[in-house]
């Protein structure tokens, strides 16, 4: 073989190698992971029914004073009234029948445990002594997925990454028998526990609640956030509104420190007493449980969470050609582009921006470690008109993003050319 042979087979070989380890080794590991943390996502508790059921006692509220529980009990018509959801492909064909037929009694706690039974309530895992419900743990799955509603309302496909903004996590976790355990590490009594608990509303959850003691905003508004959505987080740096850290450091404090699940979780900089009273009051700085529960899952749901594609919405929910308008716009005179970099949607680093940067209160940025405001990514954004627009929801509709904008940096839009913004910002 002469040697412009030999130099040609060696390119062949250095090219299908790696494609063969990209598409053969490569991609039956990137498959097991998204499969594993799939499953860590829709249904790992990582321990936490220790917490929501042994200590709150949150099982005895939903299954009710006639099943050996407390009070009334959590009929599935309340459920869904609290935003909690039904995943239809944990029922069995002639429950589905039954729930169209209207067969099927939405009023009685029992019917509530025996969705648990099935593991088919999303993010809500009961834990049974043959058909006892004994406890019961939550998932990430619980804030972070809804359903399609293709059954009815509240009943249908799992919709991953989602942020689930008809969830009033608030009214649920006030729902408990023994809100002692909150009680104690937030130095409060119960009325005001309650009285916290059922200031957020819908949407929304107050993530850094136990670490800073900051209920409420100085105008006396709810400290809680609205619940972000976990998709489109590929090549994103940031996992929150307010930084803290990426994927894997964020799914850490929140199953650690927010689902109160069984793991290990370290961050020096809440190490402090001034500005994080409570976290060094409760050691929750620096949590490590002698059964971990959550590091060996961080990389799974991590590959798991950035596979999760923002959804692209229907073509009917607004006009194509003012849509087109509206990108000129977003990339030219509303400066858009300058933060909001295609096709992240966000500037690819370090996107933090203070506080008079985009022209709002410091309150929620002065809470995390890295005193500013995250810029958002913005593909899906559809999904999250509910609640509103920004961290806590101050925008209701995109207009008033725009409106703010246009006052903040002397913009001189016109009302035909925000109308073609909104149409593209609805079109990603």
């Amino acid at each position: 073989m002469n040697l412009k042979k030999i130099e040609s087979s060696a390119r062949r070989f250095l090219f299908v190698v790696p494609m063969l380890i990209i598409t053969g080794v490569h991609a039956s590991t990137s498959d097991k992971l998204i499969e594993e943390g799939r499953y860590i996502f829709r249904y790992d508790t990582f321990g936490s029914e220790h917490y929501w059921g042994d200590q709150l006692k949150l099982h005895d509220a939903i299954k009710g004073q006639k099943n050996g529980g407390v009070g009334p009990g959590l009929s599935p018509k309340g459920a869904l009234k609290a935003g909690l959801k039904v995943d239809i492909g944990k029922l069995p064909d002639d429950l589905i029948k039954a729930i169209k037929a209207n067969t099927v009694n939405l009023d009685d706690p029992d019917t509530t445990v025996a969705l648990l039974k099935l593991d088919s309530i999303v993010g809500v895992k009961g834990i049974f002594d043959g058909k006892v419900l004994k406890s019961v743990g939550i998932q990430c799955a619980l804030c972070h997925s809804t359903v399609d509603n293709s059954l009815t309302e509240g009943i249908g496909n799992r919709l991953d990454g989602w942020p689930n903004r008809d969830l009033n996590v608030g009214a649920v976790v006030a729902m408990a028998p023994n809100l002692k355990p909150i009680q104690d590490a937030l130095g409060a009594d119960n009325a005001t526990v309650k009285t916290v608990l059922l200031s957020w509303g819908p949407g929304k959850y107050d993530a850094e609640l136990n670490v800073d003691g900051k209920a409420f905003r100085p105008d006396g508004k709810s400290g809680a956030t609205l619940l972000p959505a976990a998709f489109g987080l590929a090549g994103v740096n940031l996992h929150t509104y307010t930084g803290w850290g990426s994927v894997p450091y964020w799914n850490a404090y929140v199953a650690v420190t927010q689902m109160h699940g069984q793991g290990t979780f370290f961050d020096s900089r809440l190490n402090n007493n001034v500005k994080y009273p409570l976290a060094v009051k409760n050691g929750t700085w620096d949590i490590r449980n002698k059964t971990d529960l959550v590091t060996s899952k961080l990389a799974a749901l991590q590959h798991y969470q950035l596979s999760l594609q923002a959804p692209k919405p229907d073509d009917k929910t607004f006009n194509k050609e003012a849509a087109s308008r509206g990108q000129i716009i977003f990339e030219g005179k509303a400066k858009c582009i300058s933060c909001h970099v295609p096709p992240l949607y966000t500037e690819p680093g370090w996107n933090m921006h203070s506080a008079q940067e985009i022209g709002i209160d410091n309150f929620q940025a002065s809470r995390s470690p890295d005193g500013g405001y995250r810029t958002t990514p913005l593909k899906g954004l559809f999904v999250r008109e509910k609640g509103g627009f920004y961290h806590d929801g101050r925008f209701a509709t995109y207009r008033d993003v725009i409106n703010h904008y246009d006052n903040l940096k002397h913009l001189d839009l016109s009302n035909s050319e925000k109308e073609d913004l909104e149409d593209y910002l609805r079109s990603l």
